[in-house]
């Protein structure tokens, strides 16, 4: 071969071999990293992204943002099901974290996002600025954490679950995704995790092809339906964090495309569409979706009414419609289910008069410098909205406010921003179609394709599976004094009800749960209690769950409650019991949302549950009472009901610190100007004050004699000294195990502890007499309603006509004997022991199964 001809040779190699890479770029999937609060909407686009083809838009990293619409245990669960049903347990989720943000302004690895930037401290606990917008019982978080009861009802559960200090982080699996290649961004909550990396991370930023961010409020008003008295422009997912919003709209130099509720207002959910998706399930997805949708609409209209007022709108859903058909046309080629054009914008992060220092704004307030750089005077100096009741946001005479923190504003000049909007949903090109909009019609195709279908839900999953509800045979038992136990779902809690559920029977009869809904836990851990009673065969107790604030505040908010982290060691272990929760077996039982058509399902409230127990009290009897949380359940009952009184023998409260002469501290951790002061006391002082003062007869199992049996060395050595175990005794061996493991590793978890002193309230109502007690009456009275540094503390103060029975000494040697026997006893033994054992159960024939629990039951 001649010299030219070689060269021509290799000139046309190196064309084909670089035409074909780029026909293999061209061809290569757009990759997508979802951001999501984990609402019912953004359930909707969840199964609406992963439907599409993998070969076109591969979904690389979820990540949860757990600052406003959701609690991340149960989230992080959720989404997690979510992929195993859809096959798709090879996308990495990334929750939380327990880095923070110094004084200073540096940020530290792996910020957990559970604050808006505002307000994010060391410490993964604080107050709820914004969140407090967004309700934490029914109609909000505990709807949302639950999916309305559907998560449990239909999905499947996979092997992967939250851990405490296994669990990636957001941060972490947001920017390994983004350093792996170009991707484009969907945001369907608050922008704090992206905001947060694009700090850090800004080299990370020329990896950002697109953020598509569903939310904001352009030209339409806001939809912020418990606070628009104080702010009326603003859009939920923008108030979540205003400083982060503006961060990644306005500083961060990352294209954007905006689905504001400009547009999603004009794609609410019709009857028709409702018809339409009620009609078309052809796939588990499908199904699933509807059975979202239905249930959060179920509360609002019966399904034979009209569903076009409900409000309720395919917010999210959309916006991922609109990100999928911008990375397949591009920017510049036509969206083919939206109108967008260029509009100049800004982000409101705080109201007018600028650099008026007012105690507001803590990227100003008390600083010579302000924080993150801001300028001294700028658009960010001004006041910040403290709550939905900022005063300075409310307007005498108005039920619109004046604030307009999160206002997505159309502005000129140097604030301005070049972002593109979508304006309208587009119109349905099929027009003998029922559905008006093209993405409606698009919804429905791409979630009943046969593609990248979800493989099974619970019930079909295993071929055996059936819902069995246990109840014990109580004929020719006698039955002993009837026990209300009031908890709080810490996991001392837990061991608390299993050794309960151990109690002789001719001892004690547990007649009914009772959930506080503003302690260790959030609301909709309360599936946990229906699982435990499950496992243990006592499916007939009836469990209440009671309100999600303190008494005496409003229903929104989180006054004490703040000082609960969020992260480790606080809510998101609680919500999760560690991570052990999804190891119990599976109750029929879960917490179900307001259904207008089946009001009879809807859980009960703990009042209700107190008057059931209360009507089926036989002649003479009465109720004992044991609460380990705070008093709100209590409080509430005795308030509400003023014949409680005459029907309570005895309560005993595990809880509180007597500040006496001595120096010994409370445990109030989080908040180091209160020394005194015990948590269950702290998170609702008024209702310790109205129980602990009151009129019934209490025993105080307080914090100075728990700690004198929170000994993880002993606890564990009693169990492990058992010849023989039951599940529940290797459950509660296995979990305070993991308690004690993480104090050892990690000083997050520096208050493990605690939980285990709890479990002596239990103990010593039913055992008291053999634990060689030594009991003191003190006068005393109870701090309420002060400061944070005073609030829950327990003085006593001998000109007190209230004498409280306070336990002071035990032999500790015999109560871990006592625990662990109870425990360890096969007696009222679990039915089904584990999560595990269920699926073996629900894999083969059940002629035989039924008889044999039949016989365990007696």
């Amino acid at each position: 071969m001649s010299p030219h001809a070689r060269a021509a040779a290799v000139a046309m190699s190196l064309f084909l071999a670089v035409a074909a890479a780029g026909v293999a770029a061209a061809a290569a999937p757009r990759r997508l990293i979802v951001d999501t609060d984990m609402d019912t909407d953004d359930v909707l686009a969840l199964l609406y992204i992963l439907k599409h083809n993998r070969s076109e838009f591969d979904v690389k990293a979820i990540t949860v943002n757990a600052n406003e619409w959701s609690d991340a245990g149960h989230a992080a669960n959720h989404l997690y099901d979510i992929l195993y049903m859809m096959g798709r347990d090879d996308i990495p989720v990334g929750v939380g974290g327990d880095g923070g943000i110094s004084d200073a302004g540096d940020i530290h690895r792996d910020v957990g996002g559970y604050l808006p930037l505002i307000d994010q401290g060391l410490s993964t606990a604080g107050g709820c600025r914004y969140r407090q917008a967004v309700p934490a019982g029914r109609g909000g978080r505990l709807d949302i954490d639950t999916n309305c009861g559907e998560w449990r009802g239909f999905l499947p559960q996979g092997p992967r679950r939250y851990r405490p200090l296994r669990q990636p982080t957001a941060q972490r699996v947001m920017s390994d995704a983004l350093a792996a290649g170009p991707a484009t961004v969907l945001l369907l909550g608050a922008h704090t995790n992206l905001a947060l990396l694009l700090m850090t991370r800004p080299d990370l930023a020329r990896n950002v092809e697109r953020v598509v961010v569903s939310g904001g409020a352009v030209r339409a008003p806001g939809n912020l339906f418990t606070a628009s008295a104080a702010n009326p422009a603003a859009e939920f997912n923008f108030f979540g964090d205003p400083f982060a919003a503006h961060h990644v709209l306005a500083r961060s130099g990352v294209p954007v495309t905006l689905v504001p509720l400009d547009a999603t207002n004009t794609v609410p959910v019709t009857d028709e569409f409702y018809a339409e998706l009620r009609r078309r399930q052809g796939t588990h997805e499908a199904r699933y979706a509807f059975r979202s949708l239905d249930a959060v609409l179920a509360r609002h209209v019966r399904r034979s009414g009209s569903h076009n007022d409900t409000g309720y709108y395919m917010w999210d859903s959309f916006a991922a419609g609109v990100a999928i058909s911008s990375m397949r046309r591009g920017e510049t080629g036509g969206n083919e289910f939206a109108e967008l054009e260029y509009m100049n914008v800004t982000v409101v992060t705080s109201n007018k008069p600028y650099g008026v220092r007012d105690g507001s704004n803590p990227f100003f307030d008390g600083r010579a410098t302000p924080k993150f750089g801001l300028k001294e005077g700028g658009v960010h100096s001004g006041h910040v909205q403290t709550g939905i009741r900022d005063a300075f946001c409310l307007v005498p005479g108005s039920n619109k406010g004046r604030c307009q923190d999160g206002y997505t504003k159309e502005v000129s000049g140097p604030e301005a921003v070049r972002v593109h909007v979508a304006t309208t949903a587009k119109p349905n090109t099929d027009k003998s179609s029922p559905l008006d909009k093209e993405f409606y019609k698009n919804f429905l195709e791409v979630l009943n394709l046969p593609e990248n279908t979800g493989r099974f839900n619970i019930s079909t999953q295993f071929p055996y599976y059936r819902e069995v509800l246990y109840k014990p045979d109580f004929r020719n038992v006698s039955r002993g004094k009837p026990v209300i136990f009031d908890m709080d779902m810490s996991p001392g809690d837990f061991v608390s009800l299993i050794y309960l559920l151990k109690g002789p029977r001719d001892v004690i009869d547990l007649k009914a749960v009772l959930v506080n809904g503003n302690g260790w836990a959030n609301s909709a851990s309360i599936d946990i209690v229906y699982d435990v009673l499950h496992m243990m065969g006592r499916d007939d107790i009836p469990v209440g769950l009671g309100n999600t604030t303190a008494l005496g505040n409003p229903t929104l908010g989180c006054k004490n409650s703040y000082a609960i982290p969020h992260g480790s060691g606080g809510f998101i272990d609680s919500d999760t019991l560690y991570g052990l929760a999804r190891s119990l077996p599976r109750s029929p039982r879960r917490y179900m949302s307001e259904d207008l058509d089946h009001p009879e399902r809807r859980q009960p409230h703990a009042y209700d549950v107190w008057q059931t127990v209360k009507k089926q009290l036989g002649p003479g009897e009465k109720i004992t009472v044991l609460t380990s949380g705070p008093l709100t359940n209590l409080a509430n009952i005795s308030l509400s009901d003023k014949d409680a009184s005459s029907v309570i023998e005895r309560v005993y409260v595990v809880g509180g610190h007597i500040r006496d002469s001595g120096r010994e501290r409370g445990n109030v951790f989080t908040v180091p100007s209160n020394k005194y002061a015990e948590f269950n006391m702290f998170l609702d002082p008024l209702s310790a004050k109205t129980v602990l003062e009151s009129s019934l007869k209490i025993t105080l199992i307080p914090l100075s004699v728990q700690r004198k049996v929170a000994s993880f060395e002993g606890v564990l050595a009693a169990l492990e000294q058992r010849t023989k175990h039951t599940p529940e005794s290797r459950f509660v061996h296995g979990l305070i195990s993991l308690l004690q493991e993480l104090q050892r590793k990690q000083r997050l978890y520096r208050h493990m502890d605690i939980f285990l002193g709890e479990v002596l309230g239990a103990v010593y109502m039913v055992q008291g007499s053999d634990l060689e007690p030594s009991v003191e009456v003190k006068p005393v009275i109870i701090v309420a309603n002060t400061t944070e540094s005073t609030d829950g503390q327990i003085l006593v103060r001998r000109n007190s006509a209230n004498l409280l029975k306070i336990l002071h000494n035990l032999n500790d040697g015999v109560y871990y004997n006592n625990l662990a026997n109870s425990l360890a006893n096969d007696k009222q033994s679990a039915v089904v022991g584990s999560f595990e054992e269920q699926k073996a159960i629900w894999s083969r024939p059940q002629k035989h199964f039924m008889a044999d629990i039949a016989k365990d039951m007696k």
